[in-house]
């Protein structure tokens, strides 16, 4: 099947755009006439955006489901995204036991994907610090010794997140990374020095930049200070009011561009679903409706959707909703190499959201398919 949307395109300055869409993929970008008829046409209103579809780089359930729970969980999980604009995510656990790691990685490839892309499965630990470990059990905490890798790479993840000032992390670094595995610093006390040795290592990304990490202090600024600074990095940002101020994701703005910010939900089984009781992990974990909580009151996930981060960003000063769409698409795709995700372009996949003039998803497309229509 074909399909031509025409309206006001993302990163393009022409006002009038087409997009051919056949076979899954953007066949042709441009104004006037398109290089063949189409089987379905759609039309964005005045005020609205054709964006590219959104990829979330950590998502820990959704809508009642928590997808430690495995295959059906993480299958509904796709499903449910695309109401929100996201086409691809990495389904995410938090620190369990290795075996059960290598199981979550295995249910993330059995996995069906009705709605959104199921890109790989992103270990969140267990190689962290046990002083930042957020919500994370402490049970489950382990080192990165050899074995320890030699076991996670049977059965290796798309990515994982660790504390590279750890005994044995920057060598588990290095082998992960020539494996082909995303290594990401996260739940972190590692200072500025080792922060720099952990990028030079093959470190690419941090995880939930500022939230279970050392703080930042002008004197001594952690691996904060390091994964800023470095242009080899990027940064997640969970800007929902909730794990970030609005003045502190102004101020990753001023020092990292768009392209290396990538808006990331953190989203929980409470996400989507009514204030109550859910599980992160094997966790219980807590709603009210605006937080997510274990019982002692750690902050453990979120319940943000990614088109309600877009909105928090773009209402920042000096902000667009074009930028804003940036770090939920282009951004979190550069992190994860994909140069055919995020970005409307001729052979990028067919995964395309219409946002309305709220900047709220009307319409989503995954692999040329309208798998969400508001």
């Amino acid at each position: 099947m074909s399909i031509l949307l025409r309206g006001r395109v993302h990163a393009l300055t022409v006002p009038d755009t087409s997009v051919f869409v056949k076979d899954g993929h953007i066949g042709w970008v441009g104004a006037g006439k398109p290089p063949e008829r189409a089987d379905l046409e759609i039309v964005a209103e005045p005020g609205e955006l054709i964006a590219p579809g959104f990829v979330d780089l950590q998502v820990n359930g959704f809508g009642g489901h928590d997808a430690a729970s495995g295959v059906a969980d993480i299958s509904a999980i796709s499903g449910l995204l695309p109401t929100f604009g996201v086409t691809s995510f990495l389904p995410t656990s938090i620190s369990r036991p290795l075996k059960e790691a290598s199981a979550f990685v295995q249910a993330t490839r059995a996995a069906a994907a009705p709605g959104a892309r199921i890109l790989g499965a992103h270990l969140e630990g267990p190689f962290l610090n046990p002083t930042f470990r957020g919500a994370h059990d402490p049970t489950a905490l382990i080192e990165p010794t050899s074995e320890h890798i030699d076991w996670l790479l049977d059965c290796p993840p798309r990515m994982i997140t660790l504390a590279p000032e750890l005994p044995g992390a920057l060598e588990a670094i290095r082998r992960l990374t020539a494996a082909g595995v995303l290594v990401s610093a996260g739940h972190s006390g590692a200072d500025y020095e080792q922060g720099e040795r952990a990028i030079e290592a093959g470190v690419r990304f941090g995880t939930h930049l500022f939230n279970a990490m050392r703080a930042f202090h002008h004197r001594r600024p952690g691996l904060v200070g390091a994964l800023l600074i470095d242009d080899r990095a990027s940064v997640g940002l969970i800007a929902d009011g909730q794990h970030l101020h609005d003045a502190t994701c102004e101020q990753v703005l001023h020092l990292k561009l768009p392209g290396r910010i990538a808006l990331t939900t953190d989203q929980t089984a409470a996400a989507g679903v009514p204030a109550g009781r859910y599980t992160l992990g094997g966790r219980s974990v807590v709603s009210d409706g605006q937080a997510v909580r274990l019982e002692d009151g750690t902050l453990a996930g979120s319940i943000a959707t990614m088109d309600e981060l877009i909105r928090r960003m773009a209402g920042l000063p000096g902000m667009s909703l074009e930028r804003a769409v940036t770090m939920a698409s282009a951004a979190p795709a550069l992190v994860l190499g994909e140069t055919r995700l995020g970005t409307i372009s001729p052979g990028a996949l067919a995964d395309l959201v219409i946002l309305d003039r709220e900047m709220r998803v009307r319409l989503t497309i995954v692999n040329g398919r309208v798998v969400y229509r508001r």
